[in-house]
């Protein structure tokens, strides 16, 4: 079957948004092809700075005729009726419908839409067009006299469709004055001319032979070996740097790798800042001296070019740059130093958190207070946890901070270093905004945790006091993030902190705790079942918890016990739904008369206490294990015992008994919240 193959050419898309581009056109066509009635065998995406490419396998030539039966109205139905089922049927009155009866149900309408096959260049041509039209850019303009809406200004579109073994046709699409074809263009310095293109293999080819690869990982891949291989050639190693890879490899068509040099005294600064600095200005890559882990004072930087000169004047221009960016980074680090982070505390009056929370320098207020006091409760110094939240803040009015926001925290460490504040303070400062998300480390040192945990527990309360509650998909305060950094602190250093929040806050923490577990393997559902009980805000208690109870009901004790407890709670609903009563209190042993449930009533009472007791010593495992003994007189009990007697006193003991099983399981979880 014959391949399409597509391409719109332009000027540069930015980096960031190639590979999305590149995915949302092969979904947005090979969806469309489905819809129309052509199945594909396969496609891929290809995106460079300068092009977004598709290539789809096996499309057939013509959409399949389509024979529907679409059943309508009853006859006689109202005119709105009528007047729906022919719109949606295609039909312009009653006469084309046939009428079909039907012995239960009478007559009523049916159409019979017969709808012939399309060529699959018209369909193409079509879908091409629509794609372009309303192509999902983040953001877009028109540009020129046109009313396209596009990334940059578009060029060219190339549209050809054939089989491998013919030259394929050049499928006929013009948007806002731009024709289709099938020539591209090669590297816009190194090879400009035109390209007549027939399929992807000799596309990718002639882009080769003129100077640009397609293919985005493959431009990764370059650009990694090149600058590993140009590192270790002179006795050093590239940084990792996994974001500015993928950046650079959509900064270029034809990636070369040159390595440039600045002057050793910016090496006084810290690494952070040297390596951000040549990140953000020259998109280069930094290197470092595997001998001693500390940075060289060396860059790698990706050109679009080969020059004649062996890339001298590109990696002149880059040295130049990076020079001037490092005087100026140098300039702020030796301001930044002279001002001690203490008296930078009462500038931050002056900068608005939220309008209904009041300032940073109120924050940090609050910080401060609830850092000391979370700090007792972890066994950590609360005067120093004092001391760190009320400086943790102070470095976002540094020279630093204010030109790279990214090394806030970090920047606040090393001042307080060079300071003299205490370690504990500054490995504080720099740790109270961690985890930032799934990857990050956790704070582990016990000051660094009660700051973290001041700042996390401040924004959700704050926000919570002002109804600026996540909504669906929207977080803008990412409280979402806050929450289960509280939860991964608190676990991952294995704290007994309860959190004594309201009941709609706790509920939010379970739904991230229930995100977080999921992700490990645990069920939802047991979450839910622990969180049911009074009083649990002490998350490692609730994990504990959580991880004994699937233990329990992964075995068949577990299992057994929860059929016979939803087997007692459903008779119980359906008889407090039939009498209008509850069957509370304990049964009265007079009226015990048969030894399944004097056995039942016994085990009820020892694991009661059992579990109680464990529950007490925060053993959960032991807790479970008392459960377990109710399997056995439970079992014997339903097969013994005729719970709704005819004698009324008796009926209401039995129902006063199955309501004891469900008193006991709650020592340990709401069984009624667990799934089967």
């Amino acid at each position: 079957m014959p391949d399409l193959f597509l391409e719109l050419f332009s000027e540069e898309i930015p980096a960031r948004m190639q590979r999305r581009a590149g995915e949302d056109l092969k979904k947005l066509v090979t969806d469309g092809l489905v819809d129309a009635g052509l199945p594909y065998e396969g496609a891929k995406a290809f995106a460079t700075p300068r092009r977004l490419a598709l290539h789809v396998a096996g499309v057939p030539v013509r959409s399949p005729d389509v024979k529907e039966e679409r059943k309508g109205p009853r006859v006689g139905a109202p005119e709105k009726a009528l007047a729906g089922f022919l719109r949606a049927a295609g039909l312009d009155s009653v006469d084309q419908a046939e009428i079909v009866s039907d012995p239960k149900k009478g007559d009523f309408y049916v159409a019979r839409i017969e709808k012939p096959g399309r060529e699959a260049t018209e369909i193409v041509a079509e879908l091409v067009a629509d794609t372009i039209r309303k192509f999902p850019w983040p953001k877009s303009m028109r540009w020129g006299e046109g009313s396209l809406r596009w990334v940059r200004p578009l060029h060219s579109i190339l549209c050809t469709f054939g089989a491998e073994t013919e030259d394929p046709d050049v499928i006929a699409v013009e948007v806002d004055g731009i024709p289709s074809g099938d020539v591209t263009y090669g590297h816009r310095f190194l090879a400009p001319g035109p390209i007549r293109v027939k399929r992807l293999d000799d596309y990718m080819t002639s882009l080769e032979k003129a100077k640009v690869v397609l293919d985005a990982d493959r431009r990764k891949d370059i650009i990694r070996t090149d600058a590993d291989n140009a590192a270790h050639a002179i006795g050093l190693e590239v940084v990792t740097d996994e974001k500015l890879l993928d950046e650079a490899s959509g900064l270029v068509e034809w990636p070369v790798v040159l390595v440039g040099s600045f002057d050793e005294r910016f090496l006084d600064m810290p690494d952070e800042v040297i390596r951000t600095s040549i990140r953000e200005h020259q998109k280069c890559f930094v290197l470092s001296d595997p001998k001693t882990g500390k940075l060289a004072n060396r860059f790698v930087l990706v050109s679009n070019l080969e020059a004649s000169d062996g890339g001298l004047a590109i990696t002149a221009g880059n040295e130049k740059v990076i020079r001037a960016r490092l005087s100026d980074a140098d300039f702020f680090w030796q301001s930044d130093l002279k001002t001690p982070l203490a008296d930078n505390v009462a500038k931050l009056d002056d900068i608005v958190f939220h309008e209904k929370l009041g300032s940073q320098g109120e924050r940090v207020k609050r910080l401060e207070t609830l850092a000391a006091a979370i700090a007792e409760k972890i066994g950590a110094d609360p005067a120093k946890a004092a001391r760190a939240a009320k400086l943790a803040k102070a470095d976002l009015v540094s020279h630093m901070v204010f030109e790279f926001p990214e090394l806030q925290g970090l920047m606040g460490k090393y001042y307080a270093e060079a300071q003299g504040e205490d370690a504990a303070v500054a490995t504080a400062i720099e740790d109270h905004y961690k985890p930032q998300g799934p990857s990050d480390d956790v704070p582990s040192e016990p000051v660094a945790i009660a700051v973290a945990l001041a700042d996390k527990l401040d924004m959700l309360t704050g926000f919570w006091a002002i109804d600026e509650k996540p909504t669906g998909s929207k977080d803008p305060f990412a409280l979402r993030r806050a929450a289960l950094g509280v939860i991964r602190i608190i676990l991952e250093n294995e704290l007994r902190f309860p959190l004594a929040a309201d009941p709609d806050l706790l509920n939010f923490f379970a739904d991230r705790l229930k995100v977080q577990l999921r992700e490990e393997g645990a069920r939802h559902d047991l979450v839910d079942a622990v969180f049911a009980l009074d009083d649990q805000d002490d998350l490692l208690m609730v994990v504990r918890r959580i991880e004994a109870l699937g233990t329990f009901l992964d075995s068949d004790d577990g299992a057994n016990l929860l059929a016979g407890y939803k087997r007692a709670v459903n008779i119980l609903r359906a008889e407090e739904k039939k009498s209008g009563e509850t069957y509370s209190g304990r049964p009265d042993p007079n009226l015990l008369t048969e030894q399944a449930e004097k056995d039942l009533a016994g085990a009820i009472d020892i694991a009661r206490t059992d579990a109680a007791k464990a529950i007490d010593a925060e053993d959960f495992a032991a807790a479970m294990a008392a459960l377990a003994t109710l399997r056995a007189p439970v079992d014997t009990f339903f097969d013994d015992i005729l719970v709704n007697a005819d004698d009324p006193a008796l009926r209401e003991n039995r129902l006063k008994l199955l309501n004891e099983i469900r008193e006991a399981t709650l020592a340990v979880a709401d069984f009624s919240r667990i799934g089967s």
